[in-house]
């Protein structure tokens, strides 16, 4: 007798889903719960794995396995859970803070290993949960309580931190997109490897707005330059402006169609597999530049998880069977009469 499918319902759990009112994780949730029965997999075959934060509140929410760790720590936490049991579905959930501060140099080399996770990681670029700090992706002259005059530290770039660190899979979405953030939970969750989607995430309290140019519809247009391989990267209400590569400067500008002469040959063509390109992508941020959303990057590579098994494989065929009784008797060794 065959299972029913599963449904929205079945993922969500009896806990009191607690975040300020207006918390862009709501809609993440609620993206999460109607995705994961798309998968067709059992819910005992996933796993949510999340460190300290606003975010990381996410394993009670999901019924399925999950573990909330210790700070910055999750990326290693699921490594394990991965090494141990290839056959499940792992998720790591973190922030802004948790992931690149703390936790940066978990992150890193979860990422050059290339383990078979998905990682979200929710950018409002502030502290939340501890009321109100600047994070690592704060913008200069953030004003909280730690930083009153405004922050003077230069922010750090999620998807370009994850380039450099050797991800092949880099993406990035907006909490209240549900279509997008689905097809790119889609994406990421179809990538063999570490897949890094960075989550523009509103937080009312302590940061509200931070990215309303992208997601308000009066401006969206404008501000939001939407990722499709192999199609032209134009944007705006009439798709009237593009993104060109200037072979002088060698860097991405904005320009309009019919002006100066400017062709659809002049712009762009996304080619995620272009890591160039991408590194290029990565760094461009509103309001100066549209804010690029989709997949940035993606480009196959074997996996750490799989890379290990093998490794044992051949060890185990380059040796002799295994004789206990030899390996006791091995080394130093003595006898009592």
């Amino acid at each position: 007798m065959m299972n029913a499918p599963l449904t929205l319902k079945d993922y969500e759990t009896d806990q009191e889903v607690r975040w300020c009112p207006g918390c862009g994780d709501y809609a993440i949730l609620k993206t999460l719960h109607k995705f994961m029965p798309t998968l067709g997999l059992p819910r005992e075959n996933s796993v949510f794995i999340s460190g300290i934060g606003c975010s990381s509140r996410f394993p009670y929410y999901m019924n399925t396995y999950g573990f909330h760790t210790i700070h910055g720590r999750a990326p290693s936490l699921a490594t394990g859970v991965k090494l141990a049991n290839p056959e499940l579905d792992v998720w790591v959930v973190t922030g802004d803070g948790d992931g690149l501060s703390i936790g940066g140099n978990h992150m890193l080399h979860v990422l050059r290993r290339n383990v078979d996770l998905q990682i979200l990681l929710f950018n409002n670029e502030i502290y939340g949960l501890t009321k109100g700090q600047y994070s690592p992706t704060s913008k200069i002259g953030t004003r909280s309580p730690s930083t009153p005059d405004g922050s003077v530290d230069r922010p750090l770039d999620p998807c370009s931190f994850a380039l450099g660190a050797g991800a092949r899979f880099v993406a990035r979405s907006i909490d209240t997109e549900m279509k997008h953030l689905t097809d790119m939970l889609g994406r990421a969750h179809s990538h063999k490897g570490a897949s890094f989607l960075e989550i523009l995430q509103n937080c009312p309290v302590y940061n509200d707005g931070i990215f309303e140019l992208i997601k308000d519809k009066k401006t969206a247009a404008d501000m939001r330059l939407v990722l499709q391989n192999g199609e032209p990267m134009l944007f705006g209400k009439e798709n009237e402006k593009g993104i060109r590569l200037n072979t002088k400067l060698l860097q991405l500008e904005v320009v309009t169609l019919g002006e100066n002469g400017v062709t659809l040959n002049d712009i762009l063509v996304h080619d995620e597999s272009n890591k160039v390109l991408a590194q290029m992508l990565a760094g461009l941020h509103a309001p100066d530049f549209p804010e690029p959303v989709g997949v940035i990057y993606c480009a196959g590579a074997s996996g750490y998880i799989e890379d290990v098994y093998s490794q044992r494989i051949k060890v185990r065929e380059a040796r002799p069977p295994a004789d206990m009784n030899a390996l006791l008797r091995s080394g130093h060794t003595w006898q009592v009469d």
